[in-house]
């Protein structure tokens, strides 16, 4: 199921980016420069093993991990988390827990189109990603 996400993906679009950092506590200076970079990720999958690589100008950053199984995560904003990544209606939903709070980052494929939408509390970012040819 996860072989749908398999692809270079390329950012086109983004909308409330700037927000969700804000509530994540990401500082002024690091969100406007993330705010620029339109990374691109690569999602590969070896037997249950699923690798996302997000390459930017900024950072880059690979994390692998099996579907269903709780995981320790540093995030590109250097959070450390506890994660875990389900199939739920064909999306690939990645949840993040730390010091009490939560987020989502769900991944959906249309098409040559990957939305990713992340969520914490009441805000809802979205970033539209194409497929590499």
């Amino acid at each position: 199921m996860a072989g749908a996400f398999v692809g270079t993906w390329n950012l086109k679009e983004s909308e409330k980016f700037d927000d969700y950092m804000k509530a994540l506590g990401v500082g002024f200076a690091t969100r406007q420069l993330a705010g620029l970079t339109k990374p691109t990720t690569i999602i590969e999958v070896d037997g249950d093993t699923v690798t996302v690589k997000t390459q930017s100008t900024m950072k880059n950053t690979e994390l692998s991990f099996k579907l269903e199984e709780e995981f320790d995560e540093t995030t590109a904003d250097d959070r450390k988390v506890k994660s875990i990544v389900k199939i739920e209606d064909g999306k690939l939903v990645h949840t993040q827990k730390w010091d009490g709070k939560e987020t989502s980052l769900v991944r959906e494929v249309n098409g040559n189109a990957l939305i990713l939408t992340l969520k914490i509390g009441d805000l809802v970012c979205t970033r539209r990603y194409e497929k590499a040819q």
